[in-house]
C-alpha cells in the first residue's frame, strides 16, 4: 500500500505545521482557552483562507475535493498543536452529516458557508443513559402538523456555544434502545425552547449540556430519512474515530519528542538520564506504541471508503482500542519521566495527556470498542 502523500496533501501538511509552529505556542493556546469563545475567530478565518475547512468538501460547495486522507493530515497537525478551534465538531461531525444527508438546498446553503468560515456546526448525540451506545436515544421528536416537537436532553456537545446549527438525534418511533426509529434534525442554535449550560472541558476545549423543551422545527429540519438516522450516525462515527486517531498520533508524537529532548538535558550521577539503559528501553516502548497507533490511524482512514460496513466498523473499533491503549501508555510514561513537572500547566506534557484522555472517551472508550470488536468474531 502506498502511504506517500500527494503534492497537494504534502502542501496541506506543510501549511498545518507552519501554522502550529508560528501561531500556536503553549502560552498563546493557554490564553485562548480562557477567552470568551475558548478559541480564536481570527485563527478560524485563517483556517478558511488556507483551505482547511473545505479540504474534504466537493468543489461545488467551495471545497477542494479532498477526502479521508486530507482529514487525517489536518487532524494529525491539529493534535500536534493542541489546536482548540472547532474543526472536529464543525467539519468532521457537522459538515459530514450535512454532506451525507442534507438535501440539495441544505448542502448549497450551509457547506459553502462552512468552507468560508462563516458557519459553525455541532452534533448533539450523547445522552446520559446511553454510555457509548449510539442507538440509545430517549430525546423524542413528535410530529405536530407540518413539523416536529423535540423534547429531551443531550450532553457533552462539543463547541455547541459557538455553533450556528446543531444536528440533533431524536427518536421518532420505537423504544429507547431500538436501532430503528432515530431521525436527525438540523436545529438553529437560537431556536426557542433550546437552552444550554456551557462549560470548559478538562482538555481546554468547550462543551455544553443541552435541554430541548418542546422545541419546534419544520419538516425541512430533517437530515436524511425519517426513522433511519442510525446508519448516518454510525457512518460519521467511523469518520470521527479515524480523525481522532490521527489527532492522537499528533499528540503522541509531541510527547515522544518532548520527552526525548528532556532526557538529553536532565543530569543524574554526572550524565544525562537518557543514557541509562532502562530509560532507553522505556523510550523504545513509547516509540513502538506511537508507531502502532500511526499504523492503525492509516488503516482506519483507508478503510473509510470500503463498501463492507462490518469491516469498517471492526477497523474503527480496532483503531480505538489501539489508540486508547497507546495514548495512556505514552501519556503516563511522559509524565513519569518528567517527574512532578509533567503535570504542571507551564509544561506541555500534561496538556497533551489530558487531550489524549478525552480522545479515549469520545465515541467509545478502549473497553467499549474491545467488546464491540469481540462481538464481530
Amino acid at each position: 500500500m502506498d502511504f506517500d502523500l500527494s503534492e497537494e496533501q504534502q502542501l496541506l501538511k506543510d501549511s498545518v505545521e507552519r501554522f502550529v509552529r508560528e501561531e500556536y505556542p503553549l502560552e498563546k493556546r493557554q490564553k485562548l482557552t480562557v477567552s470568551e469563545d475558548g478559541f480564536s475567530r481570527r485563527n478560524w478565518a485563517t483556517m478558511a483562507e488556507l483551505g482547511w475547512l473545505g479540504a474534504t468538501l466537493p468543489e461545488e460547495y467551495g471545497g477542494i475535493g479532498g477526502g479521508p486522507v486530507e482529514a487525517m493530515v489536518l487532524m494529525e497537525g491539529i493534535g500536534r498543536g493542541l489546536i482548540v478551534e472547532p474543526y472536529f465538531s464543525t467539519v468532521i461531525l457537522g459538515g459530514n452529516l450535512v454532506l451525507r444527508a442534507g438535501d440539495a438546498a441544505r448542502r448549497h446553503d450551509i457547506l459553502p458557508k462552512l468552507a468560508a468560515g462563516e458557519t459553525m456546526l455541532a452534533f448533539a448525540y450523547v445522552e446520559r443513559q446511553a454510555r457509548y451506545d449510539l442507538f440509545d436515544v430517549e430525546t423524542t421528536a413528535v410530529r405536530d402538523g407540518e413539523g416536529y416537537v423535540l423534547t429531551g436532553a443531550k450532553g457533552v456537545v462539543c463547541h455547541a456555544a459557538s455553533a450556528d446549527w446543531i444536528v440533533v438525534s431524536a427518536r421518532t418511533a420505537g423504544a429507547s434502545r431500538d436501532r430503528d426509529g432515530i431521525t436527525l434534525f438540523l436545529v438553529p442554535n437560537n431556536t426557542p425552547g433550546l437552552t444550554r449550560r456551557d462549560y470548559p472541558t478538562v482538555d481546554g476545549l468547550r462543551a455544553s449540556e443541552l435541554a430541548f423543551d418542546r422545541v419546534r422545527v419544520g419538516a425541512d429540519a430533517i437530515l436524511g430519512e425519517v426513522d433511519n438516522g442510525l446508519v448516518l450516525i454510525e457512518g460519521v462515527a467511523e469518520q470521527a474515530i479515524a480523525a481522532l486517531a490521527a489527532e492522537a498520533v499528533g499528540c503522541m508524537d509531541v510527547l515522544l519528542a518532548s520527552t526525548n529532548e528532556y532526557l538529553k538535558t536532565r543530569q543524574q550521577f554526572g550524565q544525562p538520564i537518557g543514557k541509562f539503559q532502562v530509560i532507553q528501553h522505556r523510550m523504545a516502548d513509547m516509540f513502538i506504541a506511537c508507531e502502532e497507533s500511526r499504523s492503525m490511524s492509516y488503516v482506519a482512514t483507508m478503510r473509510l471508503s470500503d463498501p463492507d460496513p462490518e469491516l469498517r466498523a471492526k477497523t474503527a473499533s480496532a483503531a480505538k482500542v489501539q489508540i486508547g491503549k497507546s495514548a495512556r501508555f505514552v501519556g503516563q510514561q511522559s509524565v513519569q519521566l518528567h517527574g512532578g513537572m509533567g503535570m504542571t500547566d507551564e509544561l506541555n506534557i500534561g496538556h497533551y495527556f489530558k487531550r489524549l484522555t478525552m480522545i479515549d472517551t469520545m465515541f467509545g472508550d478502549q473497553n467499549h470498542h474491545l467488546k464491540q470488536y469481540a462481538a464481530f468474531r
